[in-house]
């Protein structure tokens, strides 16, 4: 295996702030090669500096063994890099052809676009790729998994031949996932050198050849995939080991009172009906598939969309939720999936995100209490461990774990008894997964029961007292204790007898 890409020494300081210190990175022509660290460690920084976002302060990049300094995007992309990033840069009403060719269109003599070319160069791209798209519908009617193979497709395009997979698989069902590995492989037949960077480190095993491990701005070392394990490469993303990712589960107490009682749920008409418990100081997985409405019913409980029809009790009593406000004023919050979109103000301090729900709580008459609203922010930020400078700090400048915590902090916060926590570790780092863990049942502890909606077996199995499965809209099985098993939870996911139970 020739060796592609060399970088050696890489340095970045922000504002006197050293981010990168004696970085370095090696990756051979076609070898997948993993990249991983913590949130904060480094990762997106030397990224962009591959990809001329960024400049270097000290060190080199040299591909083919020849130097390179990018002074911008489009001499990286010159030189040969491409990156397609967690967040597409696709334009929805655009075909998949006038997406590649976005920005570098095709004309003839007359200034016309040479639309057959065009869409000849691009089918040729996707052959290469060994899969098949309608080129000629709006991106936006295309799946997930397609969108990112067009986002490769433009990437190869532009001839790269070292290409940057930022969290690929974060939105992708497992099918979608083995159809890109498949595309992985087959670049790498190719030669190209692919630098794959996920969470998830089953997914590093099954398609990466090495692995190069940043903590703190920091190389710690490169290891080969098959010298290596999950326990050493947790050890060397944190600089310790997590003796178990999950906290202990309590034992089940039937006895708890039930604090929500969802009677029925119909979110359309003809449509699944369903029904669930949840009890007090429970934590309750919503298992399945993306698309089996586990998110969709939540959103219904509490009036974030309106289902065709819902029968529900909170502490006993019947409620009827017609928007999230409603839910919320009986102790109700909900922790989205999208964090950055639905669940924080970025642009906002710590403080204000935490307060901003309850903002009653510090005010006499016109006046905002800021002394007393910055001591309750502190205090709820060394509850959930926040890595932050102070309440002040920026949310935009935390990393994916702290974002996470000052939602939750933000509910700790409100006077909620009942939390939706929606992918409540998606686009986290290991260790701040084990501290989310750890927060959670810190929470059922103190008497808070949680809704965990997770695409990722083992923490519904590891984390959750009680499992409704879901399957195409219907709760098809209620697991307990030791019935938890990623293979029957598997199972009542996608086939078995439907026998749900509250």
């Amino acid at each position: 295996m020739s060796q592609l890409l060399s970088v050696k020494g890489v340095e970045k300081a922000f504002v006197g702030v050293k981010v990168l210190s004696g970085v370095d990175l090696e990756v051979g022509a076609g070898e997948i090669h993993a990249l991983l660290g913590e949130n904060g460690a480094g990762k997106s920084t030397l990224m962009k500096i591959l990809c001329g976002v960024y400049s270097m302060d000290a060190g080199t990049i040299r591909i083919d063994g020849e130097e390179k300094h990018f002074s911008d995007y489009e001499a990286a992309v010159e030189a040969g890099i491409g990156i397609v990033f967690q967040e597409f840069s696709l334009i929805p009403h655009l075909t998949a052809v006038e997406n590649i060719f976005l920005g570098r269109e095709i004309y003839n003599g007359l200034g016309l676009l040479k639309r057959a070319e065009m869409r000849r160069h691009a089918m040729a791209t996707l052959d290469r790729l060994k899969i098949d798209i309608n080129l000629d519908v709006p991106i936006r009617h295309l799946s997930v998994a397609q969108q990112q193979f067009i986002e490769i497709a433009k990437a190869l395009s532009l001839n790269a031949r070292i290409l940057i997979l930022d969290e690929p698989t974060a939105t992708l069902t497992p099918t979608e996932a083995e159809q890109l590995f498949a595309v992985m492989r087959e670049l790498k037949r190719q030669g190209v050198g692919i630098i794959f960077i996920s969470h998830h480190l089953d997914e590093i095993f099954e398609i990466c050849d090495r692995i190069t491990v940043l903590r703190d701005g920091n190389y710690v070392g490169t290891v080969d995939v098959a010298a290596t394990d999950i326990d050493s490469l947790v050890e060397m993303m944190v600089g310790r080991r997590i003796a178990a990712n999950f906290p202990p589960k309590p034992a089940i107490n039937a006895a708890r009172p039930v604090v929500l009682d969802v009677e029925e749920i119909q979110l359309e008409r003809g449509g699944p009906v369903n029904a669930f418990s949840l009890r007090e100081g429970e934590i309750l997985g919503f298992a399945g598939l993306v698309g089996s409405g586990r998110t969709e019913t939540a959103l219904g409980v509490i009036g974030a969309t309106r289902p065709h029809r819902c029968r529900l009790k909170v502490d006993g009593v019947a409620r009827n939720f017609t928007n999230p406000a409603d839910a919320l004023e009986c102790g109700i919050g909900l922790l989205p999936e999208s964090r950055k979109e639905e669940g924080l103000i970025t642009s906002f301090s710590v403080r204000d995100n935490v307060s901003i729900n309850n903002l009653w709580k510090y005010t006499s008459h016109i006046f905002i209490d800021r002394a007393e609203e910055q001591r309750a922010t502190i205090d709820v930020m060394g509850r959930v461990r926040m890595k932050a400078q102070g309440p002040q700090t920026q949310v935009a400048t935390l990393s994916g774990g702290n974002q996470q915590k000052v939602v939750v902090a933000r509910w700790l916060n409100h006077s909620v008894k009942i939390l939706f926590f929606d992918e409540p570790t998606r686009g986290i780092d290991v260790g701040a997964k084990a501290e989310i863990y750890q927060i959670m049942r810190d929470m059922t502890k103190r008497g808070y029961s949680i809704v965990m909606i997770s695409s990722e077996l083992p923490e519904i199995v590891g984390m959750c007292d009680r499992v409704c499965v879901f399957r195409e809209g219907k709760i098809t099985q209620t697991l307990v204790g030791e019935a938890i098993t990623p293979a029957e939870v598997m199972r009542y996911a996608t086939a078995g007898e439907i026998n749900a139970a509250a």
